[in-house]
């Protein structure tokens, strides 16, 4: 079986539902200050140079081809400087106001998804925010650090010319297509850039390496729902329970079945946030006899009924 890929697997349950995407067009002298506190914002320049200023690190340019990446509750610049005050402020929801609270949506809108203080500006970048990304991410966004960016040397994609063309058609099912292209440039980058990691790596990355932990991930990725036991599992990875446990421990950092546990509820949580699943079919997909053995299994893992999570992102959305 091919080495399972470990980023990949993990970028690709989540899906992104209804994204914000847009192109960002500038002039001289411009400051916008996000606290919109999106889960995973993606900011690639397109031309020109601007600055990100956040909170917590150092500033750095991003020019074209350029990439930077920014995780849960970082607050943030970006501007033509680094001394440029805010003259536009980010708000949840991606609500735009100016410092005294006047919205300036109308005023910065230009055409489709594309916004700033000059239509024709020279500096252009493209924005991208998840609002609301499933669960099955936890695991990727603890291991990210508040704060990370990709050169344009390092790596080579068509993907942000492809979606810059597409950021501006008014087509139905476009949206879709964004969240798509989104996934897909969030992947790579991330691919790129923990590519280039040495000692920094978080430590689930490191069993790639790991031919009978690679195997016990691809099997319960593959197949959540079947009946696994510690020793069935080592046995299709071609290992002993002892020696499973202790590098699956070793390199991943929980148990085997305590992250089979933890997969198949984060997996629950993502079906849950589709229309067309119920708890039963739920269940049954990720492991469960009853609806109600997967229900109290759910709401000690999660905290809430599947109900309860189900309601809840649906008031989120």
């Amino acid at each position: 079986m091919a080495r399972m890929d470990t980023l990949g697997g993990l970028l690709d349950a989540p899906r992104a539902r209804g994204a914000f995407a847009l192109r960002a067009v500038m002039s001289s002298p411009w400051c916008l200050r996000d606290l919109a506190d999106s889960p995973l914002t993606l900011i690639a320049g397109v031309t020109g140079t601007l600055w990100v200023v956040p909170d917590s690190s150092e500033p750095f340019q991003i020019g074209p081809g350029d990439i930077a990446v920014i995780r849960t509750h970082e607050h943030y610049n970006l501007a033509d400087a680094i001394d440029t005050p805010p003259r536009m402020i980010i708000h949840p929801g991606q609500n735009c106001c100016d410092p005294d609270g006047n919205s300036l949506h109308d005023e910065l809108m230009h055409d489709v998804r594309t916004w700033g203080n000059d239509a024709k500006g020279p500096t252009l970048f493209l924005v991208g925010a998840y609002e609301h990304l499933s669960d099955i991410s936890d695991r990727l966004l603890r291991a990210l650090p508040p704060v990370l960016s990709l050169s344009h040397d390092d790596w080579e994609s068509p993907l942000v010319g492809l979606l810059c063309d597409e950021v501006i058609k008014d087509e139905p099912g476009q949206a879709a297509v964004l969240d798509r292209l989104l996934d897909l440039l969030v992947t790579a980058v991330l691919k790129a850039w923990f590519a280039q990691q040495e000692s920094n790596r978080p430590e689930w990355w490191r069993y790639q390496g790991d031919r009978i932990v690679e195997r016990a991930l691809r099997i319960m990725h593959d197949d959540p729902a079947h009946s696994w036991t510690l020793e069935s599992l080592a046995a299709e990875a071609g290992a002993s329970r002892a020696s499973l446990a202790r590098r699956f421990q070793g390199l991943v950092g929980e148990a085997p079945m305590t992250f089979l546990k933890n997969w198949r509820m984060a997996l629950a949580a993502d079906l849950l946030s589709q229309p067309d699943e119920s708890v039963s079919t739920v269940a049954e997909k990720v492991g469960y006899a009853t609806p109600y053995a997967f229900s109290a299994a759910f709401k000690r893992v999660r905290g809430m009924s599947p109900q309860e999570h189900r309601k809840a992102m649906r008031e989120s959305a």
